[in-house]
């Protein structure tokens, strides 16, 4: 079969960005599900301790969208 164009094509910084952020907030919920199943066992200090992680997520979203990571330019 005979190619059509260059096998090596360059993306967009943009792109990298956005899969670097979707991986960074996916691992995010590796975090949260051990918290899920035993939430009743850790009380009141584990439930402090995972609004302080979902807080800094949250700062770190907040980040993102003032920065316009995830917006790509046509």
């Amino acid at each position: 079969m005979p190619l059509l164009g260059s096998s090596r094509e360059r993306f967009s910084v943009k792109f990298y960005l956005v899969a670097l952020v979707f991986v960074l907030f996916d691992i995010e919920t590796v975090f949260l599900l051990p918290y899920a199943v035993s939430y009743k066992r850790l009380g009141m200090e584990g439930f402090f301790g995972v609004l302080a992680f979902v807080a800094v997520l949250g700062l770190g979203l907040l980040y993102i969208l003032k920065r316009r990571i995830l917006e790509m330019e046509n």
